[in-house]
């Protein structure tokens, strides 16, 4: 099983913020989970806290542990050179495999982003967002979002968070909640699965947990339309997190098939895993 989101340790700057994990913490209950190996996503925007952990950190860890962490890039569009930055970490750590979380305040279609879609598709990377109310601001039916889908048919988009969920359902109002009535069929997101090759979407977070959770009776469609973009994550920031996604992926009901390719083969052909 290869969890697709999890983030290690960052402590903020205001007392009793975050800690989160170290890598030893994750292997250890990655270990009691029968989880194989971990993709490792940075936090270098400060829309999410008050301090960062870095690509640096990410990869300090992921030497440490490189057959259990799998480390991704990510660059703040913000910064200047923010494509430089992104080539110089691609050509001097081959162990990279993506880039992730998108989590600054700026548009799906920012221009500064593209900078960054240009650049991952170069190199052939996936790329996870995260859309929330504070980060990959989009309308309702995800028009930004599609708009780049075509524009970049070579870069992967990985959703995840809030926003992207909230429009499986042709309801979708562009909020950030965490609804609980019945998903109506016709959403934005499963759509965008279906029609587009580089559209995928992960499992993770309360936000993914929810999404798959709200309506059994359509999830049991929604697997056989889309199982073959489905990444099995967890979000994983906490000693003591719940991980929910775990029990559902081996107790679902869905072939064997479908369950293997959501728990690690969609993963590994995403991320160009061994």
């Amino acid at each position: 099983m290869i969890d697709t989101h999890v983030h290690l340790k960052y402590d903020g700057r205001i007392p009793g913020e975050h800690v989160g994990i170290t890598a030893e913490q994750l292997v250890d209950r990655m270990n009691r989970e029968g989880v194989d190996k971990s993709v490792v996503l940075p936090i270098e925007s400060p829309e999410v806290c008050t301090c960062l952990y870095t690509t640096e950190q990410v990869l300090e860890a992921a030497y440490r542990f490189p057959e259990r962490i799998v480390p991704l890039v990510q660059v703040d569009p913000r910064m200047p050179r923010a494509d430089q930055v992104i080539k110089y970490f691609a050509s001097n750590h081959s162990i990279i495999k993506g880039f992730g979380e998108l989590v600054d305040g700026l548009s799906m279609d920012d221009e500064k982003r593209q900078l960054i879609y240009a650049t991952c598709e170069e190199l052939g990377w996936p790329l996870i967002f995260y859309g929330s109310s504070y980060s990959s601001f989009d309308d309702a039916g995800l028009p930004r979002l599609e708009s780049m889908l075509q524009k970049y048919p070579g870069l992967i988009f990985i959703g995840h968070g809030p926003r992207w969920w909230n429009a499986i359902s042709a309801d979708d109002d562009a909020s950030c909640r965490y609804p609980t009535t019945p998903v109506v069929e016709g959403g934005a997101a499963d759509r965008l699965l279906q029609e587009y090759p580089n559209m995928y979407a992960d499992l993770s977070a309360g936000s993914g947990y929810n999404a798959i959770t709200r309506d059994p009776k359509w999830t049991e469609g929604f697997l056989e339309r889309n199982w073959q973009k489905l990444l099995f994550a967890t979000d994983y920031t906490r000693m003591n997190d719940p991980l929910p996604q775990i029990k559902w992926v081996r107790e679902t009901p869905m072939s064997d098939e479908m369950r293997a390719a959501i728990m690690e083969g969609n993963a590994r052909k995403v991320f160009k895993i061994d």
